[in-house]
């Protein structure tokens, strides 16, 4: 269980790295008066985070995949599913967003 723990705070590190890229670009753009929106993720996404930025969504993941370290076998296994689904939207929703700030 630690080796799925530790491949995903890895994944983790890798969505802080991009968000912090996709801020500054995000924070230009509002800056130019672009970027008119209330939140990255709608209520519906799994988060209960809600902001312009990508930051608080990746704080919120981190401290997710931090306390699987003190819960016990099943609870993690209970808490994967959701904690694996939010890794793949944001690492998907950067991604997307790198590609057309360019």
């Amino acid at each position: 269980m630690q080796t799925i723990i530790q491949s995903l705070s890895e994944n983790v590190q890798i969505i802080y790295r991009k968000s912090i890229d996709a801020d500054h670009i995000i924070s230009r753009l509002q800056q130019d008066g672009k970027g008119k929106f209330s939140a990255i993720f709608g209520k519906d996404a799994g988060f209960k985070t809600s902001s312009r930025l990508f930051k608080p969504y990746v704080e919120e993941l981190a401290n997710e995949v931090l306390a699987l370290n003190q819960q016990d076998q099943v609870t993690v296994k209970q808490h994967l599913p959701q904690i694996v689904k939010k890794i793949e939207l944001i690492l998907k929703t950067l991604n997307q967003f790198q590609k057309t700030a360019r």
